[in-house]
């Protein structure tokens, strides 16, 4: 069996956390579906975001969007159904393509800037604390320990590159 909520754009990433699925849709925003009992999931809520949403991922009674034209969006989901954005911070003249949370850090590929460190311990105020220039970085990023894995295209259409950056300063990557 399969569970299946249309929508009428893509869906190009889903966070999960308790009894919701975080569904990164290019032209809705973010939609949650309760997924309480998979055969049956359903909608709940949604919050449009002001470019393209891209990737997410969920920390706590945050999600953390990378907004393709818009930058970082950071909305409150501590009520399932009446999400809505409480932070931002807009794209360095690129396109945000991936995301990850760690601690208070929020991650994110930008196929200009490169990898961008984001504090966001105060959800309504993030803010850019270093860059790591990586060329073509318009893949995705996960965090493990010290370290983010980014993957980036490498400049040609069937080469990619992972670069492995050393995050445990937070401000000298």
């Amino acid at each position: 069996w399969a569970c299946n909520v249309s929508v009428d754009a893509p869906a190009y990433d889903v966070a999960v956390a308790g009894t919701h699925a975080y569904v990164a849709n290019s032209s809705s925003g973010v939609l949650v579906v309760d997924i309480t009992n998979p055969e049956t999931s359903y909608i709940v809520g949604s919050v449009d975001t002001p470019g393209d949403a891209r990737s997410i991922a969920v920390s706590g009674d945050y999600a953390y969007v990378a907004d393709y034209s818009s930058g970082l969006q950071v909305i409150d989901i501590s009520d399932p159904t009446s999400p809505h954005i409480v932070g931002s911070v807009e794209a360095t003249g690129g396109w945000t393509y991936g995301i990850a949370v760690a601690g208070e850090y929020a991650y994110v590929t930008d196929n200009v800037a490169g990898l961008l460190g984001i504090d966001v311990s105060n959800p309504q105020q993030p803010w850019i604390v270093h860059g790591v220039s990586l060329p073509y970085c318009n893949g995705g990023v996960a965090v493990s320990g010290s370290y983010a894995y980014v993957a980036t295209s490498g400049g040609a259409a069937t080469a990619m590159d992972l670069h492995v950056v050393d995050i445990s300063n937070a401000y000298a990557p």
